[in-house]
């Protein structure tokens, strides 16, 4: 089940991810978002940390 949720970021940082969202892997900004968590998360967990 997926939540909705809303959130502020930087004008820099929403260009950059703006750039990345023509790749046709990503479907829209809420699966990037998504895609950006999940890896933050496995490199946090592959470090050690919680």
């Amino acid at each position: 089940m997926k939540h909705k949720l809303s959130i502020s970021v930087d004008e820099k940082l929403l260009e950059r991810m703006e750039k990345h969202l023509a790749n046709p892997e990503f479907r829209n900004k809420s699966h990037f978002f998504e895609r950006a968590v999940l890896e933050h998360l496995q490199e946090v967990k592959g470090n050690g940390n919680r």
